[in-house]
Protein backbone atom coordinates (compact mmCIF):
# COMPACT_ATOMS: atom_id res chain seq x y z
CA UNK A 1 0.00 0.00 0.00
CA UNK A 2 1.03 3.59 -0.45
CA UNK A 3 0.13 7.01 0.86
CA UNK A 4 1.50 10.45 0.08
CA UNK A 5 3.06 12.34 2.96
CA UNK A 6 2.53 16.00 3.65
CA UNK A 7 5.94 16.54 2.05
CA UNK A 8 4.61 15.12 -1.18
CA UNK A 9 6.52 11.85 -1.53
CA UNK A 10 5.00 8.39 -1.61
CA UNK A 11 5.53 5.98 1.29
CA UNK A 12 5.03 2.31 0.50
CA UNK A 13 4.16 0.04 3.41
CA UNK A 14 2.54 -3.20 4.57
CA UNK A 15 -0.29 -3.23 7.10
CA UNK A 16 -0.99 -6.86 7.83
CA UNK A 17 -2.79 -8.95 10.43
CA UNK A 18 -5.94 -8.23 12.42
CA UNK A 19 -6.84 -4.55 12.80
CA UNK A 20 -7.50 -5.11 16.49
CA UNK A 21 -4.16 -6.80 17.15
CA UNK A 22 -1.34 -5.17 19.08
CA UNK A 23 0.37 -2.89 16.52
CA UNK A 24 4.05 -3.63 15.88
CA UNK A 25 6.01 -1.24 13.64
CA UNK A 26 9.07 -2.78 11.97
CA UNK A 27 11.70 -0.21 10.92
CA UNK A 28 14.35 -1.52 8.54
CA UNK A 29 18.03 -0.61 8.48
CA UNK A 30 20.37 0.88 5.88
CA UNK A 31 20.58 0.18 2.99
CA UNK A 32 17.66 -2.22 2.99
CA UNK A 33 13.88 -2.22 2.62
CA UNK A 34 10.91 -3.71 4.44
CA UNK A 35 11.46 -7.14 2.88
CA UNK A 36 14.22 -7.66 5.45
CA UNK A 37 11.44 -8.26 7.99
CA UNK A 38 9.61 -11.00 6.08
CA UNK A 39 10.62 -13.81 8.52
CA UNK A 40 9.16 -11.72 11.34
CA UNK A 41 6.05 -10.52 9.49
CA UNK A 42 4.83 -14.04 8.81
CA UNK A 43 5.27 -15.17 12.40
CA UNK A 44 3.79 -12.04 13.96
CA UNK A 45 0.70 -12.08 11.76
CA UNK A 46 0.08 -15.75 12.58
CA UNK A 47 0.37 -14.85 16.28
CA UNK A 48 -2.37 -12.22 15.92
CA UNK A 49 -0.33 -9.01 15.85
CA UNK A 50 -0.99 -6.11 13.50
CA UNK A 51 2.27 -5.58 11.62
CA UNK A 52 3.12 -2.22 10.03
CA UNK A 53 6.29 -2.28 7.94
CA UNK A 54 7.17 0.79 5.84
CA UNK A 55 9.83 1.33 3.24
CA UNK A 56 11.60 4.39 4.64
CA UNK A 57 11.92 7.44 2.41
CA UNK A 58 14.72 6.85 -0.08
CA UNK A 59 14.48 3.06 0.22
CA UNK A 60 12.52 0.26 -1.41
CA UNK A 61 9.39 1.37 -3.22
CA UNK A 62 9.05 4.67 -1.33
CA UNK A 63 9.92 8.03 -2.82
CA UNK A 64 13.55 9.12 -3.02
CA UNK A 65 14.30 12.39 -1.26
CA UNK A 66 17.88 13.53 -1.98
CA UNK A 67 19.98 15.83 0.18
CA UNK A 68 19.98 14.97 3.89
CA UNK A 69 17.45 12.91 5.83
CA UNK A 70 17.77 13.25 9.60
CA UNK A 71 16.71 10.53 11.98
CA UNK A 72 14.03 12.97 13.15
CA UNK A 73 12.69 13.12 9.59
CA UNK A 74 12.35 9.34 9.52
CA UNK A 75 10.65 9.36 12.93
CA UNK A 76 8.21 12.03 11.75
CA UNK A 77 7.42 9.86 8.73
CA UNK A 78 6.61 6.92 11.01
CA UNK A 79 4.35 9.15 13.11
CA UNK A 80 2.59 10.38 9.98
CA UNK A 81 2.07 6.81 8.78
CA UNK A 82 0.54 5.87 12.13
CA UNK A 83 -1.74 8.92 11.90
CA UNK A 84 -2.78 7.80 8.41
CA UNK A 85 -3.60 4.33 9.78
CA UNK A 86 -5.33 5.77 12.86
CA UNK A 87 -2.95 3.95 15.19
CA UNK A 88 -2.40 5.85 18.43
CA UNK A 89 0.28 3.68 20.05
CA UNK A 90 2.51 0.84 18.92
CA UNK A 91 5.50 -1.29 19.74
CA UNK A 92 8.37 0.03 17.64
CA UNK A 93 11.05 -2.42 16.55
CA UNK A 94 14.11 -1.21 14.64
CA UNK A 95 17.40 -2.71 13.52
CA UNK A 96 20.64 -0.77 13.06
CA UNK A 97 19.62 2.61 11.55
CA UNK A 98 16.05 1.47 12.17
CA UNK A 99 16.90 1.12 15.85
CA UNK A 100 18.16 4.69 15.91
CA UNK A 101 14.93 5.80 14.26
CA UNK A 102 13.04 3.87 16.94
CA UNK A 103 15.05 5.68 19.63
CA UNK A 104 14.32 9.02 17.99
CA UNK A 105 10.62 8.13 17.78
CA UNK A 106 10.67 7.27 21.48
CA UNK A 107 12.40 10.58 22.27
CA UNK A 108 10.01 12.67 20.19
CA UNK A 109 6.77 10.68 20.47
CA UNK A 110 7.16 8.83 23.74
CA UNK A 111 3.44 8.82 24.51
CA UNK A 112 2.85 6.78 21.36
CA UNK A 113 5.30 3.99 22.27
CA UNK A 114 4.03 0.82 23.91
CA UNK A 115 7.41 -0.86 23.81
CA UNK A 116 10.78 -0.74 22.07
CA UNK A 117 12.86 -3.43 20.40
CA UNK A 118 16.39 -2.20 19.63
CA UNK A 119 18.33 -4.64 17.47
CA UNK A 120 22.00 -4.31 16.57
CA UNK A 121 22.05 -0.56 17.09
CA UNK A 122 23.80 2.12 19.13
CA UNK A 123 22.39 5.07 21.13
CA UNK A 124 25.69 6.96 21.17
CA UNK A 125 26.02 10.23 19.25
CA UNK A 126 28.07 10.20 16.07
CA UNK A 127 31.77 10.95 16.52
CA UNK A 128 33.69 13.52 14.50
CA UNK A 129 35.50 10.68 12.76
CA UNK A 130 32.16 9.03 12.04
CA UNK A 131 30.78 12.22 10.54
CA UNK A 132 33.68 12.41 8.10
CA UNK A 133 33.28 8.74 7.20
CA UNK A 134 29.51 8.91 6.61
CA UNK A 135 29.68 12.04 4.50
CA UNK A 136 32.55 10.57 2.51
CA UNK A 137 30.60 7.37 1.94
CA UNK A 138 27.60 9.42 0.82
CA UNK A 139 29.80 11.11 -1.79
CA UNK A 140 31.10 7.74 -2.92
CA UNK A 141 27.66 6.17 -3.31
CA UNK A 142 26.49 9.10 -5.42
CA UNK A 143 29.56 8.80 -7.62
CA UNK A 144 29.82 5.01 -7.90
CA UNK A 145 26.43 3.53 -7.10
CA UNK A 146 25.63 0.73 -4.66
CA UNK A 147 27.22 -2.33 -6.28
CA UNK A 148 30.78 -2.05 -5.01
CA UNK A 149 29.60 -1.03 -1.55
CA UNK A 150 27.27 -4.04 -1.36
CA UNK A 151 30.08 -6.44 -2.21
CA UNK A 152 32.40 -4.85 0.34
CA UNK A 153 30.07 -4.92 3.33
CA UNK A 154 28.20 -8.22 2.84
CA UNK A 155 30.71 -9.93 5.16
CA UNK A 156 29.94 -7.42 7.90
CA UNK A 157 26.18 -7.22 7.42
CA UNK A 158 26.13 -10.99 7.87
CA UNK A 159 28.59 -12.96 9.95
CA UNK A 160 31.29 -14.03 7.45
CA UNK A 161 30.47 -17.72 7.85
CA UNK A 162 26.80 -17.03 7.05
CA UNK A 163 27.69 -15.47 3.69
CA UNK A 164 28.63 -18.98 2.54
CA UNK A 165 26.44 -21.10 4.83
CA UNK A 166 23.25 -19.12 4.06
CA UNK A 167 23.53 -18.30 0.34
CA UNK A 168 19.84 -17.41 -0.08
CA UNK A 169 20.03 -14.94 2.80
CA UNK A 170 23.24 -13.45 1.42
CA UNK A 171 21.62 -13.09 -2.01
CA UNK A 172 18.60 -11.34 -0.48
CA UNK A 173 20.80 -8.90 1.44
CA UNK A 174 22.85 -8.13 -1.68
CA UNK A 175 19.68 -7.56 -3.71
CA UNK A 176 18.31 -5.09 -1.18
CA UNK A 177 21.57 -3.15 -1.04
CA UNK A 178 22.07 -3.01 -4.80
CA UNK A 179 18.46 -1.97 -5.40
CA UNK A 180 18.64 0.99 -3.03
CA UNK A 181 18.74 4.39 -4.73
CA UNK A 182 22.15 6.00 -4.10
CA UNK A 183 20.45 9.37 -3.52
CA UNK A 184 18.31 7.94 -0.73
CA UNK A 185 21.18 6.05 0.87
CA UNK A 186 23.43 9.12 0.72
CA UNK A 187 20.74 11.34 2.27
CA UNK A 188 20.36 8.92 5.17
CA UNK A 189 24.12 8.72 5.69
CA UNK A 190 24.36 12.51 5.85
CA UNK A 191 21.50 12.56 8.35
CA UNK A 192 23.04 9.87 10.53
CA UNK A 193 26.26 11.87 10.60
CA UNK A 194 24.27 14.36 12.70
CA UNK A 195 22.68 11.84 15.03
CA UNK A 196 22.29 12.89 18.68
CA UNK A 197 22.91 10.86 21.82
CA UNK A 198 19.89 8.83 22.95
CA UNK A 199 21.27 7.47 26.21
CA UNK A 200 19.50 10.00 28.43
CA UNK A 201 16.08 9.42 26.88
CA UNK A 202 16.56 5.64 26.97
CA UNK A 203 17.55 5.74 30.62
CA UNK A 204 14.24 7.50 31.29
CA UNK A 205 12.18 4.95 29.33
CA UNK A 206 9.05 3.82 31.12
CA UNK A 207 7.98 1.21 28.60
CA UNK A 208 9.23 -2.35 28.09
CA UNK A 209 12.47 -2.48 26.10
CA UNK A 210 14.26 -5.42 24.51
CA UNK A 211 17.84 -5.12 23.26
CA UNK A 212 18.84 -7.73 20.68
CA UNK A 213 22.25 -8.34 19.11
CA UNK A 214 23.93 -10.92 16.94
CA UNK A 215 26.72 -12.65 18.86
CA UNK A 216 29.16 -11.93 16.02
CA UNK A 217 27.99 -8.45 15.04
CA UNK A 218 31.02 -6.46 13.89
CA UNK A 219 29.19 -3.13 13.67
CA UNK A 220 27.52 -3.07 17.09
CA UNK A 221 29.27 -5.70 19.21
CA UNK A 222 27.69 -7.54 22.12
CA UNK A 223 29.56 -5.30 24.59
CA UNK A 224 27.77 -2.23 23.20
CA UNK A 225 24.41 -4.01 23.42
CA UNK A 226 25.15 -4.86 27.05
CA UNK A 227 25.92 -1.20 27.70
CA UNK A 228 22.59 -0.19 26.16
CA UNK A 229 20.78 -2.85 28.18
CA UNK A 230 22.47 -1.54 31.34
CA UNK A 231 21.19 1.97 30.66
CA UNK A 232 17.53 1.00 30.67
CA UNK A 233 15.95 -0.16 33.92
CA UNK A 234 14.06 -3.41 33.52
CA UNK A 235 15.10 -3.96 29.91
CA UNK A 236 15.73 -7.37 28.41
CA UNK A 237 18.77 -8.54 26.45
CA UNK A 238 18.86 -11.29 23.83
CA UNK A 239 22.16 -12.37 22.26
CA UNK A 240 21.51 -14.36 19.09
CA UNK A 241 24.17 -16.99 18.49
CA UNK A 242 25.52 -17.72 15.00
CA UNK A 243 24.51 -14.29 13.72
CA UNK A 244 26.11 -11.00 12.75
CA UNK A 245 24.46 -7.62 12.15
CA UNK A 246 21.21 -9.07 10.77
CA UNK A 247 20.15 -11.77 13.26
CA UNK A 248 16.52 -11.51 12.15
CA UNK A 249 17.60 -12.93 8.77
CA UNK A 250 20.54 -15.08 9.84
CA UNK A 251 18.77 -16.83 12.72
CA UNK A 252 15.08 -15.98 12.34
CA UNK A 253 13.80 -18.70 14.67
CA UNK A 254 15.98 -17.49 17.54
CA UNK A 255 15.22 -13.85 16.82
CA UNK A 256 11.49 -14.55 16.59
CA UNK A 257 11.47 -16.47 19.86
CA UNK A 258 13.00 -13.47 21.64
CA UNK A 259 10.61 -11.06 19.93
CA UNK A 260 7.48 -13.09 20.68
CA UNK A 261 8.56 -13.59 24.27
CA UNK A 262 8.96 -9.85 24.68
CA UNK A 263 5.66 -8.99 22.98
CA UNK A 264 3.81 -11.40 25.27
CA UNK A 265 4.81 -9.13 28.17
CA UNK A 266 3.92 -5.77 26.61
Amino acid sequence: MEFTTRHGFGTDYDDLGPSGGLPVVLVHGHPFDRSMWQPQVDVLVRAGFRVIAPDLRGYGASGVVPGRTLLSDFADDVAELLDHLEVERAVVCGLSMGGQIAMEFHRAYGARVLGLVLADTSPVAETEEGKVFRNGMADRLLAEGMGGYADEVIGRMLAPYNVTELPEVAAHVRRMMRATAPEGAAAALRGRAERPDYRESLAAARVPVLVVVGADDGYTPVEEARDTHGLIPGSGLAVVERAGHLPNLEQPERFNAALLGFLACV
